[in-house]
């Protein structure tokens, strides 16, 4: 059976995809973290819409993102999924790697609803920049 979270960020996915980054911000925790380049992070919901905004149109408005092989490690209400993540999209001359091995962190709410703390794209790469 399919863990929850793989459908999840499945819809995520699609968002960015769809540039549906209102409906994206219901995905995430209020106080989210999301890793936007290594050294840049926007913190809330209100600076990770602006951050997505402006990697679309860096990627010319042509991002897909998809998962590959993905792990998630559950304790209770709180969830690590490593993944790996790879984006595709119109612009050949990223400096940012295209295949990465994520890591996302994700809490479940008072309603049970898995929601995205930290997303970091770039997992343990952020230790060698």
């Amino acid at each position: 059976m399919e863990h929850v979270l793989k459908e999840l960020i499945n819809k995520c996915d699609l968002a960015i995809k769809k540039e549906d980054f209102d409906t994206l911000m219901n995905y995430y925790t209020d106080d989210a973290v999301l890793v936007v380049k290594p050294g840049m992070i926007a913190r809330g919901k209100v600076e990770i819409k602006k951050a997505f905004i402006a990697i679309a149109e860096y990627f010319n408005n042509s991002i897909v993102p998809t998962q590959g092989e993905m792990t998630i490690l559950e304790a209770g209400d709180t969830a690590l999924v490593i993944s790996q993540t790879l984006l595709a999209a119109d612009k050949n001359d990223s400096e940012y790697s295209m295949d990465r091995r994520a890591t996302y962190v994700f809490k479940k709410n008072s309603n049970g609803e898995w929601l995205c703390a930290i997303d970091n794209s770039y997992g343990t790469d952020l230790i060698n920049k």
